[in-house]
Parts: structure tokens; sequence; C-alpha cells
């Protein structure tokens, strides 16, 4: 039970947290706060095999959920907390000044605090669990490691991260395409790669992870080359509540034809529009699934979804250097869709893509495995793991220091 890091991810409206050991990949506890904010928030753990469940509250935030988690989860585990040796926590946005994972002291915990104009829903919690596992866990103050989802777009070239606006605004305000779910891109291509019996620096495919938040990314011998999310996680594909791509005038006319505010804009296009919007009822594509040869809403927002991620796809083929090594789908709803697979992929068929049925809808629940045709492309569904990703790079930076 040696060397053990925590793995901390505070997301906008929930917490996941998990002990492991990076070098045999063995988890010693694991949990997730969900529905903060809202009406009944619960946490769910799992600590050395037995799984608890408990209500905590109504419209519970960050700071509160983490210090029941601190108080009443960590420290009643101290066997394994004595074996802690490090605290890794994903950050999404590094804006243009951090390019890598970092030791988190003052200068980074700013650096970050600029950045969050560019993930306003996520660097705000980001910072909080930060600053309250650093004061809980004081002895290891000096071994909190931030691990940004934009430090695998670092190498991307200029012709993807930037935009046709005045080059000005990337010179002075760094405005340019950061992307997003880095962590989990780069490690489901790594393990495309052992899959595939290739080196990653040989590799050329693309890697969709999709899940309440969705992107697509294009990875060139080994380097991404371009990717969906942009300045903020709101650019690119279909998600459950934001909307991806859209119109910029469109922002224009809300402000100057319906009178409504650039704050109400936001709101609307981050948390009421994608799947949700589209519905006019749900986010969770567990609905959507169920209903989706039932009811014309859900019908609507699936298919909407499969064609701008098929979209998405062809275009990045292009990208590939006349060889492309296969597709990977992973995420919550890419992991455990097959329907989203399925209507995905049949669009790309002039591509030569092929799906076997079968084994599409057998890939669920955390398995991973192939799922084409022996004449299509190939396709995989690799079960993302970004609690590992971070915890073998925390253990890396500590160990570098």
């Amino acid at each position: 039970m040696n060397n053990l890091i925590l793995v901390l991810n505070c997301g906008s409206s929930s917490i996941k947290f998990a002990i492991l050991n990076p070098k045999t990949e063995k988890k010693y506890l694991s949990g997730v706060v969900e529905c903060l904010f809202l009406p009944e928030t619960s946490i769910t753990w799992k600590c050395l095999g037995i799984q608890y469940k408990k209500s905590i509250g109504s419209k519970i935030d960050h700071k509160t959920a983490l210090i029941f988690i601190i108080d009443e989860v960590l420290f009643k585990q101290k066997d394994i907390l004595k074996n802690l040796i490090g605290i890794g926590h994903r950050v999404v946005h590094g804006g243009i000044k951090i390019k890598k994972s970092m030791l988190i002291n003052e200068d980074v915990i700013k650096k970050i605090k600029d950045a969050i104009s560019f993930a306003p829903l996520h660097n705000p919690a980001n910072l909080i669990g930060i600053k309250i596992f650093r004061e809980k866990y004081f002895n290891l103050s000096k071994k909190n490691v931030a691990v940004f989802d934009t430090s695998f777009y670092h190498n991307m070239p200029e012709i993807s991260f930037l935009y046709a606006i005045p080059y000005n605004f990337y010179k002075k305000y760094g405005i340019r395409r950061y992307g997003a779910h880095g962590i989990s891109h780069k490690y489901v291509a790594k393990k495309a790669s052992i899959i595939l019996n290739k080196t990653f620096s040989s590799l050329n495919i693309i890697t969709c992870h999709l899940g309440n938040g969705a992107s697509v990314s294009a990875i060139c011998n080994g380097i991404c080359v371009d990717t969906s999310m942009g300045l903020t996680p709101l650019e690119g594909l279909v998600m459950g509540t934001r909307s991806g791509d859209i119109d910029p005038s469109i922002v224009f006319f809300m402000n100057k034809k319906l009178n409504m505010s650039l704050d109400e804009i936001e709101i609307i296009l981050t948390k009421k529009s994608g799947l949700l919007g589209l519905s006019e009822i749900s986010s969770d594509f567990r609905y959507f699934e169920k209903n989706y040869n039932i009811k014309k809403n859900a019908k609507r927002s699936v298919d909407v979804f499969c064609h701008r991620l098929s979209k998405y796809i062809s275009a990045y083929t292009t990208l590939m250097e006349n060889r492309l090594d296969g597709i990977v789908f992973t995420g919550g709803i890419g992991e455990n869709v097959p329907l989203i697979r399925k209507l995905t992929l049949s669009r790309l068929s002039l591509l030569g893509f092929k799906i076997d049925n079968k084994l599409n809808s057998s890939m669920i629940m955390g398995k991973s495995g192939l799922i084409s045709k022996n004449l299509s492309w190939p396709v995989f569904v690799i079960a993302t793991n970004e609690e590992l990703a971070i915890a073998k790079e925390t253990m890396n930076i500590i160990n570098k220091k």
C-alpha cells in the first residue's frame, strides 16, 4: 500500500476523488459527489471493496462537499492516508502560460486564476479543491500537483489554434484554441497504440471523448494537431447543456433584438443548450437512448449530436497524412451508448467505416475492444481512466522534484 496518490477532480457540478497506486494501478478508495447546488446532493464511495452512499444535504456547494469528503471519508481511513505521498488535481485550463503539469505554488495558483475566463465553470471549482486540500493536508502542501487538460495541446500547430480574427488578440490576450479533455484523449490514444502495436510517436488516430462535455481530437504522429474545443470548453460538439458550434451572430441577435444581457446569453449557451435545449426536457443520455425511436425530441437531439460528431471525424481524417490507424470512442457516452457509435459510423461509410453491430452492442460498462468489421478502418471503444493518468503524472512530477 506504499506510494499512494490522491486524485481530486472538481467539476462544475460534481467532485470525483480516488486514492490509488500509480505503479500497480490498484485503487484503494474512490468516490463521487453528485448534484452540487441541487435539492439533493449525494456522495457515493467505495473503500477496500465496500460500497457506501449517503445524502449530504440540499444545494451543497464545493467547499462543504470537500470538507465532508475529508472529514467523513478520507480521515477515517488512516491506514491508507499514512501511505499518501502526493495529491494530483485535475485543472481544466492552464491558459497561455502553463504548458505542462506542475507542482502547485502561489505562482501556479495565480496562473490558474488568470485562466478563469477561459474555463469559468471549471477553474474556480479546481481552485477551491486546491485551496482546501493544501490547507487540510499541510504536510503535503509542497506535493500538490496540477495536471492540466490543456497541456496535451501545447504542440498543436498555429494553423489549428489560431482564430481568423485580428492577430493582436492572440498576441496581447492569448485568444486561441486551447482544447480540453486532454488527459482523457492522451490516455486512450496511448492505450490504442498498445493495442495496435505501434509506438505513440507514430500513431495517427481520432479520439472522441463523449460525455456531458464532449470533444474530438486529431492525433498525428503522437501529437494533437487539432481539437474541437476552443478558447473555452463551449466550442465544438453538441454537449449535455452546452451549444457547441454556433454562428457568433446569434449572440448579437439575442443581445440586440431580444434585449438579453451577456450574462443571460452565457447561461443559455453553457447551461440551457445542447441536448437539454434541443429536447426541452433532459441532458441525460439514458433518456435519449430509451426514447430515440419513440419521441421526436429524443430523436431530434440524438441526430443533431451524431451529425455534428460525424462532421468533425470526417474533417479530421484529412489531417492524418495519408494513414489513419483508427477511431476511439470513450467517455460516459462514448463507452456506454452503442446507439451513438452506430449512428455516427453509419454516416461515415463512404470513408470505409463498417461497424459490427454485435460487437458494438457488447461494448458497455467499462469494456474495451474493437467494434468494426474486418474490412473497416479500426474503431475501438476504450474506457478512459483520467484518475490513473493524473496519478501517474503526479508521481512523475514528484519524483522529478
